[in-house]
């Protein structure tokens, strides 16, 4: 049975970017250890911290967003249940791609977590793109001027901020992909 999540129609938080935390690897830490314990026999990519608060020094919206690497979408679905119990809230947000949570609230987000297909295109393409930023300081501070800027025109409106990032996300991810192909 997939929960339902208390009618999730987001109470949206701001969308507010702060200084690089250096507690965030940290957090990251504690909580994949407590998805761990929890997913243990589903997991089979990992548990990795992405986006940007993943990239040191680099500013960012204070949510850890986390991604657990499953064979496949379907049969992981008693995940869902298996993550209310440690707080997740799920949302069928992409669900073709991703099964989506967010703690402790929809209004208060300090994780996301994305568990998705190990090793398919959009796994991938997600730690070609944290990777890149690590490995790319310019990179990292254009993102994170764009980010700022969209932080100002879009406060309350996470999904024009979201897309306001695309065009850069799709050049970075061009270019980290080609890097990581011999």
């Amino acid at each position: 049975m997939v929960p339902t999540t208390t009618a999730l129609v987001f109470a949206e938080e701001p969308v507010r970017i702060v200084e690089y935390d250096p507690s965030w690897p940290e957090r990251f830490e504690a909580e994949r250890r407590v998805i761990e314990t929890t997913l243990r026999a589903w997991i089979t990519g990992g548990v990795h911290h992405i986006g940007s608060t993943a990239v040191p020094g680099l500013a960012a919206k204070p949510t850890i967003d986390i991604m657990v690497g499953v064979t496949a979408l379907e049969p992981a679905r008693p995940c869902i249940d298996l993550l209310a119990k440690i707080g997740y809230l799920y949302w069928p947000y992409r669900p073709d791609v991703e099964h989506w949570f967010c703690k402790p609230s929809p209004a208060r987000r300090t994780y996301h977590l994305h568990v998705m297909e190990h090793d398919g295109a959009e796994w991938r393409a997600r730690l070609a793109f944290r990777d890149f930023l690590r490995t790319h300081p310019e990179t990292a501070a254009e993102y994170e001027a764009l980010k700022r800027g969209l932080a100002r025109l879009h406060e309350h409106d996470r999904e024009a901020y979201t897309d306001g990032k695309g065009g850069l996300i799709r050049s970075v991810l061009s270019r980290a992909l080609a890097e990581r192909t011999p």
